[in-house]
């Protein structure tokens, strides 16, 4: 089963909760950073490009838990930088477990090995193991030889032990369908993981590779042809079918940002876990004094392709739960992959793009250094107290 169900069970009922009780923004699946730090230096990645100050900054185990009950959301996912870094990861995983939510350990794969002994296999975990790709593709996405097999070298280790593995594979304009296919069957066939995320990449500003994201026909047309060749295998997707046909043009979703809060070592990220633009220091004040508005595809230029599912799952989520049948006809017929697609959100009115990483960053780092000068001058001052009383 590529969703427990137990986890389909209660994350239903919150959603249908929520909708009773008409309540219009509540979050799904709450995004915890607990560090920025990677192992890896991925040409296509936004999250690493920080001075080292910050880098080597980690969310304690009591903010971690704190932003969990403070958002509330069923599901939590904990990317990165890369979380098995985190020394405290384990007391963090097993914290979120002890609350019952639903908890997706994302990695790169090269520290799980060594790691997955700190971890009990359990439904309410799932270890998501980003691979974008078969071998080749996959090294090369990373930037270095060898992590492919390390990865699916620790899958098999970690399914042979009982737990919940899928895949994240992230696409890429470099990609052929029928890579794609093949790298589906690999997964699904040969590593029989429970599950495959996939979403199309998100052009982040500070990402040293520009060239390779997919426009949004470009997005479509790519997954039309990848589940033609799908057509009638065993494929397991730990999403929607609506949002899968989302991908591939025959819905005309906006996104939802506040489905997926971020919360990292800035605050509360405004508007998503993709665009940084502003930090709160409560949930409350994410939810309540952000402009929603203001952003999405065709309402701000850096949203302009994004069909990412951080931003979209929500969406079909919800109107999953509205209308059943459209999501019940979908994954009992397929995808469609051919005839019209939806009508594309007009992007001519999407305000201006703007940039604020520098001074983010620099705030965080005024904070940073503040804090170091404050603990080496108490340090001092205990040395010379401890002296003069010698």
């Amino acid at each position: 089963m590529s969703v427990p169900l137990i986890q389909k069970i209660r994350v239903g009922a919150y959603v249908i909760g929520k909708r009773v009780a008409g309540v219009k923004r509540y979050p799904l699946v709450l995004m915890l950073e607990p560090l920025f730090r990677c192992n890896l230096a991925c040409p296509g990645c936004g999250k690493i490009d920080y001075p080292s100050e910050i880098l080597n900054q980690r969310m304690s185990v009591a903010d971690c838990l704190a932003a969990v009950d403070e958002c509330g959301a069923p599901m939590v996912s904990i990317p990165g930088g890369e979380p098995l870094i985190h020394p405290e990861i384990k007391e963090i995983v097993d914290g979120i477990i002890a609350r019952k939510k639903f908890v997706y350990l994302c990695t790169n794969g090269l520290l799980l090995k060594k790691k997955l002994h700190l971890f009990e296999p359990t439904p309410y975990l799932t270890l998501s193991v980003h691979l974008d790709g078969l071998e080749a593709e996959h090294d090369k996405a990373v930037d270095r030889e060898g992590v492919f097999g390390r990865a699916t070298e620790a899958i098999k280790l970690a399914k042979a032990k009982g737990f919940r593995v899928n895949v994240n594979a992230t696409i890429f304009a470099s990609h052929e369908a029928a890579s794609i296919a093949a790298f589906f069957d690999h997964a699904t066939e040969e590593l029989g993981v429970d599950a495959i995320t996939v979403s199309p990449g998100y052009s982040y500003e500070r990402a040293p590779d520009q060239e390779h994201f997919l426009n949004r026909r470009q997005t479509k047309e790519l997954f039309r042809a990848v589940f033609r060749l799908g057509a009638g295998k065993k494929w397991r997707f730990s999403q929607s079918s609506l949002f899968l046909d989302f991908l591939a043009g025959n819905q005309r979703y906006e996104c939802t940002p506040w489905g997926n809060p971020t919360r990292n070592l800035f605050g509360w990220q405004r508007p998503c876990y993709l665009l940084g633009e502003g930090f709160v220091p409560t949930f409350a004040q994410l939810m309540e004094e952000t402009d929603w508005e203001s952003y999405g595809t065709g309402r701000y230029e850096k949203c302009a392709d994004c069909m990412v599912h951080c931003g979209y799952e929500a969406t079909a989520v919800d109107d999953t739960i509205s209308r059943p049948w459209k999501g019940l006809t979908v994954r009992l017929r397929g995808v469609r992959t051919a005839g019209p697609m939806a009508p594309e959100i007009a992007l001519a009115e999407a305000r201006p793009a703007e940039y604020m990483f520098e001074a983010h960053v620099q705030e965080k780092l005024d904070q940073v250094r503040a804090a170091e000068t404050a603990s080496k001058d108490a340090k001092k001052k205990g040395g010379a107290a401890a002296s003069h009383a010698a």
